[in-house]
């Protein structure tokens, strides 16, 4: 079964509540920790201001971080959006394990190698097409504090202090662009919220819930990752 191409990651992790993650959408979850710096950013700030270095440090810190995740799947088609719900494990030297509880569920794996799917016989890759690679490289880049692709690919302007900041990504590159108007990024010593607006006028709301950078990875997450 393949997975489907569609709008975000999060917002088509069930074919709009069908279930399946795709490579396209691995870029659009940025689920969780965005640390991007460069020369391509579009700031106003004075000497004291929160500068995207002070970030990108703060965001860097986290080995590990656990949490629940709300997201909101809005269509013009639809009065309502589409909500999911579920957990993630986000490990810098891994990737993101991404575990949609309702309204089915579905284990992920978004690593460096692509993205697989759990089924009765463990971990099985998803098809990685080129344009889904670069977007999945993009993914990546954005969860490990890898600012090179971002810098080539938006343009960035961050608001706000240390523990409540808001990041806005405009897409520069051609790809994006088909793709996304506009990437809202919030949060404090975590990122919150992740908001994408995309060109056809469906939107995303990606709420990240009681993380905590406390725990190390069980057995079995570690177990996941090394499959």
């Amino acid at each position: 079964m393949s997975p489907p191409v569609g709008a975000s990651l999060l917002a088509k992790i069930a074919n709009d509540n069908a279930g399946y993650l795709t490579a396209r959408g691995a870029l659009r979850f940025f689920a969780s920790k965005l640390a991007p710096t460069g020369a391509a950013l579009l700031l106003s700030f004075s000497a004291q201001a929160f500068e995207l270095q002070q970030l990108s440090d703060q965001l860097a810190k986290p080995s590990v971080i656990h949490g629940n995740f709300t997201q909101e799947k809005h269509l013009r088609a639809l009065p309502q959006p589409l909500v999911s719900k579920g957990t993630f494990v986000l490990a810098k030297d891994h990737g993101l394990l991404w575990l949609l509880k309702t309204p089915l569920q579905q284990d992920y794996r978004i690593t460096g190698k692509g993205i697989a799917r759990r089924d009765a016989n463990g971990w099985q890759p998803l098809p990685n097409k080129s344009a889904g690679a670069e977007q999945n490289r993009l993914f990546l880049a954005v969860l490990q504090g890898d600012s090179s692709g971002l810098q080539r690919d938006f343009d960035l302007q961050l608001q706000g202090e240390a523990q409540q900041w808001k990041l806005t990504l405009t897409p520069r590159s051609l790809l994006l662009k088909q793709v996304f108007t506009q990437i809202n990024i919030d949060g404090g010593a975590l990122v919150r919220t992740i908001e994408l607006l995309e060109t056809q006028g469906d939107s995303t709301l990606l709420r990240m819930q009681d993380s905590t950078a406390d725990q190390p990875l069980s057995d079995a997450e570690q177990h996941d990752f090394a499959q």
